[in-house]
């Protein structure tokens, strides 16, 4: 674009362009497969000395139009699909961590992360340290090695809601000549910017209030370019070094600031699969058009149940960093402003057993796995996402085994708290 537009412009004319006579709208290039006309040409592009289309498993001109308004939105210079949150969380890692590296992630992530890098990715050899988002710099300092090779965390933590000090945690990493990888999915670039604040890589699960409609699985890397992997090459070798994969290309000296993205895309997309599907990159195109207008019925219906619970006399505490005396306001107002989620956690006075009768006399919101998207839905994490847990595990996730996770939807705020309403009025 000539210009720097505001978010809602590039939401709806970011990454396609159409030209004379081409579809207004984004299409779908729903094929696997790409026509050239000569062989020479295809080799080419097999060794990365051209770009463009031979295989959807790679790179598919839907997805990268997406994935460039995305890159646009968090301010990155590249991006990519992948076909879940969870897959983005794998890539991200894996494209600079092998066996005997380690991890050092904040241990307020959401479960399905916690388990991909404590127990999955361990058994590839790449070992984890959990720290506590919330301990001063220098005990985290601590769980530092020789052999980490990056910082893994949430803006807003999934169910916990801990809001990451972004600055602290990039100071951290980068004292350590390592890069800090943010999941944003739950704040979206609409709410807040990490790179702004000194993020290197940014994923996204766009399953979420991106996608907005609960219809399309998928997930988003972002790199900042900001990130120097040559300063420090023994660190990083599969970026500094010649990948014979593909005839001893060395990634940063032939793409620059496009390394990280181009190995991400060239190596594990074409090794390990998981690109998203076309169709579901349409949908999710459609979602963003309209995310900065949900974002904001979101944030507001999030606040006003807050509020509500917090004045229930039921209600045995509330947590949501858009309240007045949270633990985490300042942290908020200070990297988001304009709003954080639409997510709210509390607890019923009657605990656990009180959590489950509430939630089955709900009418309006329904229980489902799922979060963020148009409906108002709600989830018992310790029995559900979290059940992966063991209590201590569970306690530094910040998971109460009481606590229950309001995903509020766009439903008009007075049928929201009417629901809730009737059926806590039904808890004995």
């Amino acid at each position: 674009m000539s210009r720097q537009y505001k978010k809602e412009t590039i939401c709806i004319q970011s990454g396609w362009k159409p030209g004379n006579g081409e579809p207004r709208v984004l299409p779908i290039y729903q094929s696997t497969t790409f026509k050239y006309e000569s062989s020479e040409q295809m080799g080419r592009l097999f060794d990365l000395e051209e770009s463009g289309y031979f295989y959807s498993r790679l790179q598919n001109p839907t997805n990268d139009y997406v994935a460039a308004k995305i890159c646009e939105l968090e301010g990155g210079v590249a991006a990519m699909l992948t076909s879940s949150g969870q897959a983005a969380c794998h890539f991200a890692v894996f494209n600079i961590c092998e066996a005997g590296d380690h991890v050092v992630m904040s241990s307020t992530v959401y479960g399905g992360t916690f388990n991909l890098l404590t127990c999955t990715m361990k058994k590839m050899g790449i070992g984890c340290t959990v720290v506590d988002p919330d301990a001063p710099e220098e005990e985290i300092a601590k769980a530092f090695k020789p052999n980490t090779k990056c910082v893994f965390a949430e803006t807003i933590a999934n169910p916990a809601l801990v809001v990451l000090d972004l600055e602290k945690f990039a100071r951290l990493a980068h004292d350590h000549q390592v890069p800090l990888i943010v999941d944003n999915t739950f704040a979206t670039p609409i709410n807040c910017n990490p790179f702004a604040w000194g993020a290197d890589i940014v994923v996204h699960s766009t399953t979420k209030y991106m996608d907005g409609h609960a219809m399309a699985v998928g997930g988003c890397i972002v790199d900042s370019g900001h990130f120097d992997w040559s300063a420090c090459p023994d660190k990083f070798p599969g970026l500094c070094t010649p990948d014979e994969s593909y005839h001893g290309i060395t990634y940063t000296e032939k793409f620059g600031k496009a390394a990280y993205i181009t190995k991400a895309t060239s190596q594990l997309m074409r090794d390990l699969g998981s690109i998203q599907s076309p169709q579901n990159a349409f949908l999710l195109n459609v979602g963003l058009e309209t995310l900065p207008l949900r974002m904001e019925r979101h944030c507001y219906n999030a606040l006003k149940t807050a509020e509500y619970l917090e004045r229930h006399d039921k209600v045995a505490w509330v947590n949501y960093p858009g309240l007045k005396g949270n633990k985490y306001y300042d942290l908020a107002q200070k990297y988001m402003p304009n709003g954080t989620c639409g997510v709210i956690s509390f607890g019923l006075k009657g605990g656990r057993q009180a959590a489950a009768q509430m939630m089955d006399h709900l009418e309006l919101a329904a229980i489902v796995t799922h979060v963020a998207d148009a409906r108002t839905s709600v989830l018992h994490p310790a029995s559900h996402t979290h059940r992966q847990m063991n209590d201590e595990q569970l306690r530094e996730a910040g998971v109460a085994p009481d606590l229950i996770r309001l995903s509020v939807g766009l439903e008009h705020i007075e049928d929201i708290i009417a629901d809730l309403e009737q059926a806590i009025s039904k808890v004995s």
